[in-house]
């Protein structure tokens, strides 16, 4: 085993697929698909499953990549501190469903790292993609809600893909409408006070159920309803056709109170957040600095953390 073996398993994963990393290792990619096999027949394991949608880390996989991850961490301590060379450039990588909190902490994590070279990823997408990409080692956080209609479905999955949820805090519904809209004023919204008006929900792609749905609680019958794909679009149509969204309540600079409120929802439902872990990964320091500095932004919105 070599350490120029254990950089292409961490520069595969990161890329997602053999011939992007082969690209970028300027390493053709039969020769880095041999060497590859050769370290897989000498430990004695399955590092990737290869199929015609492409490859996957195994389980034995995410364990061996959290060990290759610590063995060159080291090895570049040590070229740092003998050879004067650079460190390796710090990586932090984030899924996370469409909340303002968990980008403006990325952004506190970010302005706090001490290094003159890192690569950082956040991914606001499907719930179903979040849950895949910490079980295949390409984020080693995902962020997502559990809520009493899917936490048996989604727990299942998580266990199902040796992931592990923990808790952050429990949020109240709400929702997210136009200043405009003439139930701006009221204290409290019933889901038949929003009834008239357009529901903007995140789309889960075709494979998608409600039990991966980002808003907690929906219509039974909406006659004006829109999908969407990200956070920028679902404010510009709360705004331009006084639609509405289900939301945890949390807003920050990104929402422009000028004109856009949030407004408790009445329900008994609520939404427990939290954070999502592969339970054989050790955690970077950027990723454990990503977590304090998400319980702080959290705290100073007024929430309280679960321990």
């Amino acid at each position: 085993m070599t350490l120029l073996q254990l950089k292409y398993i961490v520069k595969i994963v990161e890329c997602g697929s053999m011939n992007e990393a082969s690209h970028e290792l300027y390493v053709s990619q039969p020769a880095l698909s041999s060497s590859v096999k050769e370290l897989e027949h000498e430990l004695g394991i399955e590092i990737f499953t290869r199929s015609s949608q492409g490859i996957a880390l195994t389980v034995d996989g995410a364990e061996f990549l959290t060990y290759a991850r610590q063995v060159l961490d080291q090895a570049s301590l040590l070229e740092e501190r003998y050879k004067n060379a650079k460190p390796r450039k710090q990586l932090c990588s984030v899924s996370t469903q469409h909340y303002m909190f968990a980008v403006e902490a990325f952004v506190e994590m970010i302005n706090s790292i001490k290094s003159d070279e890192y690569e950082f990823t956040i991914r606001e997408t499907r719930t179903k993609d979040i849950i895949s990409q910490v079980a295949n080692m390409q984020s080693e956080i995902g962020i997502l809600y559990l809520s009493d209609f899917n936490k048996n479905v989604i727990n299942k999955l998580l266990r199902e893909k040796h992931l592990v949820f923990h808790p952050l805090f429990r949020a109240n519904l709400h929702v997210f409408i136009s200043r405009d809209n003439p139930l701006a004023g009221k204290k409290k919204v019933t889901m038949e006070d929003l009834k008239p008006f357009p529901f903007i929900q995140y789309e889960q792609g075709s494979e998608g159920s409600f039990y991966f749905a980002e808003e907690a609680v929906w219509p039974e019958y909406s006659p004006k309803q829109i999908n969407v794909t990200d956070r920028a679009t679902i404010l510009n149509f709360i705004i331009g056709l006084n639609g509405y969204t289900v939301c945890t309540g949390i807003d920050n600079g990104d929402l422009n109170n000028e004109k856009i409120v949030t407004v408790p929802l009445d329900t008994d439902e609520t939404m427990l957040l939290g954070w999502i872990t592969n339970e054989r990964a050790k955690l970077s320091t950027a990723a454990q600095t990503y977590l304090d500095k998400l319980r702080t932004v959290i705290a100073s919105h007024g929430y309280k953390l679960i321990d």
